[in-house]
């Protein structure tokens, strides 16, 4: 074997000669087999060299000792699966299939970059290896970079173009980026094959309400429920419609799946959060919040928040942003005018000023993008808590080419989701509140509208929503008043620094007064006044929220007060949000004394 790897590099049609005659007496030994495809390679025999390859990953399975990981992995012990792959790897650095296994454990500790690295080394040993290239597919897709997923998928469907599996990963990476009348051919072709999946059809009533087909929607979850009927993120996704009211049929129906013996705890905050929504439209309040609180107590635990990390954040802008450090950088970074970023908390209205926006002729609707978020965490690095040093400081450290770099790739990253040629388009990440210091310095021309509603009403309506992924503040009263107050604190910082850059839109205004404030809103973005923009629910747009069918109605009061039902068994949130609900639609008076400073306009 040794002499076969030194001919590796001086001849190797030689050396693969001689790999063949070690598998041949041994065929159960991986590593000639590994040695066998990378002298066929070298040598220009890429076909044999692939077959080679992959004999030797099914050869390597057999391993004990990567048998004993594969059971660890698959029992979810991931601390003895990781001591028995890292030896193993140090002795075998090259076995593409304890490569994948330490990539799928990465990846299960959420460390997706390892992960994909992993893979990525594991496609480079053995570029034929479709598990390999299917997970990679998978990690790029849970990085939010679902064009990169879809190009993965395209040559793995090339290869098996029916494989289910793939056509459902590509038909969601297709619905990320806006593609979704073919996400929604792909999900028909695989329903059509293969009907009872029900979580297949779930997806299709996921794009089939995104597109506005309200109906086939629903016939799409009721499909998956006649299949699974206590599948609960089916009954949440009906419930989420927000417009359609679940009856005493469909209640009884979730109590019953409730009390089911094997139901897993997914399942039950799921029935929970929607027979919360149902109990509630039935005006049966007290039962309807039992549920409330129990779907959030049973997600809460199941995830990992520190509200201090958030504090923590706001004092850091706070230090870091002055109004001297802003004036001194004002004209640095890319000068792009494109973004229009609408944020503040979730279920504040922000999806109605998005579609109220991209009603505009001057104005693209595209999503909640995760590119901002995905930069700041870049620059953050790899530290679990935030410390001085990191991000935000360390944008103080940046120069104006590397801001300006930053702003850029941004702008690149986005441009998939632009569908048409005009010159503006929405970012309705609600969560960038806590980087409006980052799109100031890397996009100083961005406008920036916050999306404001009552404290009680909004935090209420977070209660009541169960979140896909992020928002881990929302399971908890108190938890979500300090968000909420964290929040506010931040963005009164940036009023008093760099007054006029953002502005406010309160909902409860623009449910009152709609045209004053859409003029207002259009105003403040300098652009021409659109009598669409009053039309909104009249535009045919994709819209991917949990409002998706509300703002596809004319403006109605309908949630405006619907928390004061609720109001008595709301204290813990009241006492969180302590001066901040005091002092609505204002902000604390201490935190406007915070700031005796002459008021100045940074708009570049």
């Amino acid at each position: 074997m040794v002499h076969a790897r030194r001919l590796l590099r001086e001849d190797p049609r030689l050396a693969a000669l001689q790999a063949r005659e070690i598998v041949r007496a041994a065929p159960a030994d991986a590593e000639a087999w590994r040695l066998l495809g990378r002298a066929l390679r070298a040598a220009g025999e890429q076909q044999d060299a692939e077959a080679a390859e992959l004999e030797a990953i099914a050869v390597s399975v057999h391993d004990p000792r990567l048998f004993e990981a594969a059971s660890a992995l698959l029992d979810g012990r991931l601390a003895v699966a990781e001591r028995l792959l890292r030896p193993h790897l140090k002795e075998k650095p090259t076995d593409v299939a304890a490569i994948r296994m330490m990539a799928e454990l990465a990846a299960r500790l959420g460390r997706l970059g390892d992960a994909e690295a992993l893979l990525r080394r594991a496609l480079e040993l053995a570029p034929a290896f479709a598990p390999a290239r299917s997970n990679l597919a998978t990690v790029l897709y849970r990085q939010n970079r679902p064009a990169e997923a879809v190009e993965m998928l395209d040559l793995l469907l090339g290869a098996d173009p029916a494989n289910p599996a793939h056509q459902n990963l590509k038909a969601a990476a297709l619905g990320r980026i806006g593609s979704y009348e073919e996400a929604l051919g792909i999900y028909e072709q695989v329903l059509a094959g293969h009907p009872a999946q029900p979580k297949v059809w779930m997806s299709y009533g996921h794009v089939l309400k995104t597109v506005g087909r309200r109906d086939d929607s629903i016939a799409a979850y009721r499909r998956a429920l006649s299949i699974a009927p206590t599948l609960g993120e089916v009954w949440w996704s009906l419930a989420n419609l927000k417009t359609v009211r679940l009856g005493e049929e469909d209640v009884a129906a979730m109590e019953a799946a409730l009390e089911a013996d094997d139901l897993d705890e997914e399942d039950r905050f799921h029935l929970d959060f929607a027979l919360g929504k149902a109990l509630e439209d039935l005006g049966r309040d007290a039962s309807a919040f039992a549920h409330y609180a129990e779907g959030n107590r049973l997600r809460r635990a199941r995830i990992e928040y520190d509200p201090d990390e958030v504090s923590g954040h706001v004092d850091r802008c706070e230090a870091l942003f002055t109004a001297d450090f802003l004036e001194a950088r004002g004209a640095e970074g890319c000068p792009a005018p494109d973004p229009i970023f609408v944020l503040g908390m979730p279920r504040a209205g922000s999806t109605l000023i998005e579609q109220i926006l991209a009603s505009h002729s001057e104005v693209e609707g595209t999503m909640e993008l995760p590119d901002l978020p995905a930069l700041a965490k870049r620059l953050g690095g790899t530290r679990q808590r935030p410390e001085r040093g990191g991000y935000p400081d360390c944008l103080a450290r940046l120069s104006a080419e590397e801001l300006r770099g930053l702003g850029e790739e941004y702008l690149a990253r986005t441009r998939v989701q632009r569908k048409t040629d005009r010159p503006f388009f929405i970012d309705k990440m609600p969560n960038n509140w806590a980087h409006v210091g980052l799109i100031r310095l890397i996009l100083p021309n961005a406008r920036i509208i916050d999306a404001r509603r009552h404290p009680l009403a909004c935090c209420f309506s977070n209660f009541k929503q169960h979140f896909a992924r992020g928002q881990g503040f929302a399971y908890d009263q108190r938890e979500l008043g300090r968000y909420y107050r964290d929040y506010v604190r931040l963005l009164a910082h940036f009023d008093a620094v760099m007054p006029g850059h953002v502005h406010r839109v309160l909902h409860e205004r623009l449910i009152d007064d709609p045209e004053a404030e859409i003029r207002r809103l259009l105003a403040f973005l300098d652009l021409p006044f659109d009598g669409r923009c009053l039309r909104f629910h009249e535009t045919e747009r994709a819209v991917r929220t949990a409002s998706s069918e509300q703002v596809r109605r004319p403006i109605n009061r309908e949630g405006v007060d619907q928390w004061r039902r609720f109001e008595p068994v709301l204290e813990p949130l009241k006492e969180a949000l302590g001066p901040v609900l005091a002092a609505w639609p204002a902000v604390p008076g201490e935190w406007q004394m915070k700031h005796n400073q002459p008021r100045r306009s940074f708009r570049p």
